[in-house]
């Protein structure tokens, strides 16, 4: 728990901090009707944060939702209305650049000391493989996105690959470079 689990510029988390900040958003989450397979949009800066809010929204049961700020707003408000996210999770700053069209904007930022009221105790949501983990969008070639939906299972065979075929270990870093919007589509 006291090892390191994220590292972004100066600002450093351990696992059990990070475990206790998604978990403390999850509740959240949950407290605001997220369930297994409900969808929940993501549109945060390259931060921990952003790292958080993911293991919540999974945390919670649901299935996020990236959505790149520096998308136009058509298509992220095209993205926001398809998806049927009733929830949005961003930052202060990102709120003049995003559509207002999710029934819940939760501001990590300017809302934390809300957040942070809520347990630090992994909360009780079972998972199965069939639920939905993460919807991404393609690049709309055909003149509009396209979600596709992407489960627990083939999300984890993925990671099970990567970690036997690069043997990676727990001394072992990733570099994590790529927009969370094209993170894993497959």
């Amino acid at each position: 728990p006291v090892a390191t689990a994220v590292v972004f510029e100066e600002e450093v988390l351990s696992y059990a901090e990070l475990n206790a900040r998604a978990n403390q958003l999850a509740h959240t989450l949950i407290a605001r009707g997220v369930a297994p397979d409900a969808p929940v949009a993501i549109a945060l800066e390259r931060s921990p944060a952003m790292i958080v809010a993911l293991l919540a929204t999974l945390k919670a049961g649901g299935a996020y939702v990236p959505l790149d700020p520096d998308y136009p707003a058509g298509r992220l408000a095209f993205m926001l209305e398809d998806s049927g996210a009733r929830i949005l999770l961003t930052q202060s700053g990102l709120l003049a650049r995003l559509p207002h069209t999710a029934e819940h904007t939760l501001c990590l930022d300017a809302d934390a000391a809300a957040i942070a009221q809520h347990p630090r105790a992994n909360p009780n949501r079972p998972v199965a493989p069939e639920h939905l983990a993460y919807v991404i969008y393609t690049s709309g070639s055909t003149g509009k996105p396209k979600g596709v939906v992407v489960r627990h299972r083939p999300a984890m065979n993925l990671i099970d690959w990567v970690n036997r075929t690069f043997a990676i270990g727990p001394r072992d870093r990733m570099l994590f470079v790529a927009s969370i919007a094209v993170t894993f589509a497959s």
